[in-house]
Order: structure tokens, then sequence, then C-alpha cells
């Protein structure tokens, strides 16, 4: 009982962390989904505008509900290219210990026709 009572709380804590790390890969992959989905959008013809590009990656992200994701507008500096990029911001709290506030940032740069 001793012992089992030593390594409960070690291995909830270990569990939970894999849960919350799980999350963070599942928001990366939503990140990366939505990407892809706004560049194809993106190169279609006639271009679409910056906004209908946002409303499409907004509108294929997917992951969890305990972060926040930031859909950032078509950087078109570089003409015939955009670089999309979307942002994905939690707090990693373990149980009842805070912890740092975690930002995950992914950009894919696309060739448009001019």
């Amino acid at each position: 009982m001793i012992e089992f009572a030593i390594a409960l709380p070690v291995l909830v804590l270990f569990i939970y962390g894999i849960f919350r790390l799980g999350l963070l890969f599942q928001a990366n992959a939503g990140m990366q989904h939505a990407l892809g989905e706004g560049a194809r959008y993106a190169t279609i013809y006639p271009t679409p505008t910056d906004t209908q590009i946002q409303t499409r990656i907004n509108s294929k992200l997917f992951g969890s509900g305990y972060g926040t994701f930031t859909v950032s507008p078509p950087d078109s500096s570089v003409p015939g290219y955009k670089t999309l990029t979307v942002s994905y911001t939690t707090p990693m709290d373990f149980l009842l210990v805070p912890g740092p506030t975690v930002t995950l940032t992914r950009s894919k740069k696309v060739y448009v026709a001019i």
C-alpha cells in the first residue's frame, strides 16, 4: 500500500502529461491540414481574396477546445507568392500546477498566378 501511495500520483501526472502532449500533436495536425487546404484554395483560378483564404483555413482547423487558433492574413509582400500562417496557443497546466504557455506556429508559402 505504501508503494502504491507513492507511485500513484507520479503515474497520474505522467498519464495527464501524455494526454496534454497528445492535444498539442492534434492541434499541430489540424494546423497542417488547414494550411494545406488553404494553399490548395489559394492556387485556384481566379485567385480568391485574402479574406476568402482565411475563411477557408478557419473552416478546416481541427483540434481540442483547450487552446486558441489564430489565422493571420496572408502575406503578399513577395509578388507571385502568399505566405499562410496559423498559430495555436494553450496554457500547459499539469492538474493543479500552472505551467508555461505554449505557442505553435506553422506557415506555408504558396505560389499564386499573377
